[in-house]
């Protein structure tokens, strides 16, 4: 088989969370997470910048019409890497803002210390450090 046109994907530009809550979601972003509002396009689309992407939240568009993902069950993980000793700083601030872990900080076989909770619409959040 020759080259395809999808040969010249080199990254991921930005990732984008459709919520169903998207004031709770705003709220956890920025206020538990503290990413900084990078730009809001419209009342229902925001962007945040973390690290070299765009994470931006939207309500539905193209998606409206499905049918909306369980509660509790998870439809996008995203993982972030940070320092060792700031994955357990980061349990211990989830903690006093009474936000529940899924799965304290753990040192895993295949090397990353690792934390696990959700946000407001159930999505899967890790926060990690290469140990």
């Amino acid at each position: 088989m020759t080259g395809s046109a999808f040969d010249a994907i080199r990254a991921v530009d930005y990732t984008v969370i459709i919520t169903r809550d998207f004031a709770a979601m705003r709220t956890f972003y920025e206020s538990v997470l503290r990413f900084e509002l990078e730009r809001a396009l419209s009342e229902t689309w925001l962007e945040y910048r973390v690290g070299s992407t765009i994470l931006a939240l939207s309500q539905p568009g193209l998606t409206a019409q499905d049918d909306p993902v369980s509660p509790g069950t998870a439809s996008l993980q995203l993982a972030f890497c940070v320092a060792r000793d700031d994955v357990d700083a980061c349990a211990a601030e989830l903690a006093e803002k009474d936000i529940e872990i899924l799965s304290p900080p753990t040192d895993r076989d295949f090397g990353h210390r690792t934390l696990f909770f959700r946000d407001p619409d159930g999505n899967l959040l890790e926060i990690y450090a290469e140990i």
